[in-house]
């Protein structure tokens, strides 16, 4: 069966995010200063081959930790549906 990961990683709450900051500011000069607390993070989306969901998790959450998400100074979530 496949299914589809949408992947999410962010910066750790504790941890500065230099380019969210630079965006918080930003947003000031453009007027936009209602927006604050910006977090920039990446977005993975993937394809994967299992026999069923709780395979299809178990694979997705160890690409995560052993290549997808730094987790020194990152968090992941993830998403899994049934590919169309």
């Amino acid at each position: 069966m496949k299914f589809k990961a949408e992947i999410d990683v962010m910066p750790l709450a504790a941890l500065l995010d230099p380019q969210g900051k630079a965006v918080t500011n930003s947003m000031k000069s453009l007027g936009l200063g209602e927006i604050d607390s910006v977090r920039i993070g990446k977005h993975i989306s993937l394809m994967v081959e299992a026999a069923n969901e709780s395979e299809a998790k178990s694979k997705v959450d160890e690409a995560c930790k052993k290549l997808l998400c730094n987790q020194i100074m990152e968090g992941y979530s993830f998403k899994l549906s049934a590919a169309k």
